[in-house]
């Protein structure tokens, strides 16, 4: 160690309290291994040993998320750059090596060597304000629309064991009604003993729209079963805590789209993004999160594989034009051109009548919807790089 090298590898085996690195020459001999607490003093303290070890330091990571995110950003600030391993691509690697025996610190070094011999991993770019704050955001409103599909479910289930008439009656994922009335009416006894009128009275207190419809169709349920099941009191008690825990989280969910919505909007590009019929402020937001930098995509079709929109081949011999769908690409990435393209079928336009044109030609609706993703991720690309808007009709050239 007392020798410096022209330029060394550090593999960075990532994680929530430590993170273990291990640096390697030009032969692939190991010149440091360690594990470093994940706390700034002490990556900095590695850090200056490990640059004192060479003129040019190459550093690989196999995780770019919150737990690296304090390294990234150290490495960033001392102007340092780094490049992603994914970790399927460690796992394959790993059994290039002898021994089959799995350590943080031969995962770090299998990371480094990795970064050796391959030099088209991509780079890790520390997140500007504007989309650290964005990923936050979308990150946690995911959180919440989980929880929200969570509690639903449990709500069906609780409801389906002592008044299932009521469960079939209502839609509990979109009628906020039928979630106000579960709050002060959860058995069918009760229902009967309010009354059509005065339940509707009750509901309409409570702002809700088609009052009266929401108590005819719960007065119909009750009406249809006069059995009393067992445990109904406390079905009936745990029934209201989830319908207020949903209507809660439902008062959450609007604050954090306005938060999005506010937040996406001050990007430069945000207009041209929501321009594109489909991508609204919240899948406008998370393709800026996915994405990254545009200029990381050479042309549009390097954005589309990185979607995983692009099929490649699987071909041998004689065997050819075998084409399967891959599976490095980004999950999140795919399903904003996925979802965004299922919504711009909704309306009339260029997008629907595209779709249309593959349903006749025999693809299935999901086949459809790729080949409509897979066009979209041109346009965008190339609105983007021209910065204008979408219109319908295409542009009309102009000459030189």
């Amino acid at each position: 160690m007392s020798d410096r090298r022209a330029q060394v590898w550090v593999g960075v085996d990532a994680g929530k309290g430590h993170h273990w690195a291990a640096v390697v020459d030009e032969t692939g001999g190991t010149l440091w291994s360690r594990k470093v607490d994940n706390d700034e003093t002490a990556i900095l303290t590695e850090l200056g040993e490990i640059l004192g070890l060479a003129d040019e330091v190459h550093w690989a990571v196999d995780i770019c998320g919150t737990s690296s995110a304090l390294l990234l950003a150290v490495l960033a600030a001392h102007g340092q750059r780094a490049v992603y391993v994914p970790g399927r691509t460690v796992n394959r690697m790993s059994g290039a090596y002898r021994r089959e025996a799995k350590t943080d610190a031969r995962d770090a070094y299998v990371i480094a060597e990795t970064a050796r011999q391959r030099r088209d991993f991509a780079a890790i770019a520390v997140p500007a304000q504007l989309a650290a704050d964005l990923a936050l955001l979308t990150a946690h409103r995911s959180d919440l629309v989980a929880d929200r599909v969570r509690m639903i479910n449990r709500l069906r289930d609780v409801l389906t064991g002592v008044f299932p008439a009521l469960e079939r009656a209502f839609d509990y994922s979109a009628h906020k009604g039928a979630l106000v009335l579960l709050t002060g009416y959860q058995t069918p006894a009760a229902i009967r003993r309010r009354g059509r009128a005065r339940l509707t009275a009750w509901l309409a207190n409570r702002s809700v729209r088609g009052a009266d419809d929401a108590a005819a169709t719960a007065l119909e349920a009750a009406q249809a079963q006069q059995t009393a099941l067992p445990g109904e009191d406390v079905a009936a008690q745990i029934v209201a805590d989830l319908a207020m825990q949903i209507l809660a989280l439902d008062d959450r969910l609007k604050r954090i789209d306005k938060q999005i919505r506010e937040t996406f909007r001050s990007h430069p590009q945000a207009g041209i993004i929501e321009s594109l019929p489909g991508m609204g402020p919240v899948l406008g937001a998370e393709f800026i999160v996915a994405a990254g930098d545009l200029a990381a995509y050479t042309d549009a079709g390097h954005l589309a594989s990185a979607a995983g929109l692009v099929p490649v081949p699987r071909d041998s011999g004689r065997r050819t034009g075998n084409l399967h769908r891959p599976k490095r690409y980004s999950r999140r990435l795919r399903r904003v051109f996925y979802m965004s393209a299922q919504t711009s079928i909704i309306r009339e336009g260029p997008n629907r009548d595209f779709y249309l044109k593959k349903r006749g030609e025999g693809c299935k609706h999901v086949q459809a919807v790729i080949a409509l993703a897979r066009r979209r991720t041109s346009v965008l690309w190339a609105l983007l790089r021209d910065n204008r808007m979408f219109t319908p009709a295409p542009p009309v050239a102009q000459a030189a």
